[in-house]
């Protein structure tokens, strides 16, 4: 599984399924500054096939949700007893993206303004479908799903460069005279 979403263009149901239509300024994470991916992006084939319509991030409960980018509060409530809060991204067509995490116990109501990075929320410690705590991380345009990780610039996904360190136990070559 790999992190980075491909480079195409966002279609309903398939495994490409993505959109860059967002400009990648003022992002984050919505947990953490680069958190454990537990469960990738796993579109269905078709709209009620099996898959997964968003990415599961690790998170303790209690652990601050943060809206990934700048919007509007669409939801902020309850979903089959689990809380739920979407964030509708303005300027990003029409119609516009949307954000959604959960298991979050909100902090923000229904028409609130948000700036990216903006708490949102907290995560709930129960409610969620993995194993362990996590936040599930959505993102939709209209009925279509897309691959939550096109949010993201390429910067925040990618792991700090590599770094050679010294060998301990190998001698020094002797210096030059």
């Amino acid at each position: 599984m790999t992190c980075a979403p491909p480079n195409s263009r966002p279609i309903p149901f398939g495994p490409a399924a993505t959109d860059t239509s967002v400009p990648p300024l003022g992002r984050t994470w919505p947990v953490g500054t680069r958190p454990p991916v537990l469960r990738g992006w796993e579109p269905p084939a078709t709209p009620y096939g099996r898959g997964h319509r968003g990415i599961d991030l690790a998170a303790a409960p209690g652990t601050p949700v943060r809206a990934v980018a700048a919007g509007r509060v669409s939801f902020a409530g309850r979903v089959a007893g689990k809380g739920v809060v979407s964030v509708e991204l303005p300027g990003t067509g029409d119609p516009p993206l949307r954000t959604t995490y959960e298991p979050v116990r909100a902090s923000v109501r229904e028409g609130d303004e948000v700036a990216a990075g903006e708490v949102v929320g907290t995560v709930e410690p129960t409610g969620s479908h993995c194993t362990s705590t996590c936040v599930h991380w959505g993102l939709r345009r209209g009925e279509t799903y897309l691959d939550p990780l096109s949010l993201l610039p390429p910067w925040l996904l990618r792991r700090a460069p590599s770094r050679l360190l010294p060998v301990l136990g190998v001698p020094l070559p002797p210096p030059s005279s």
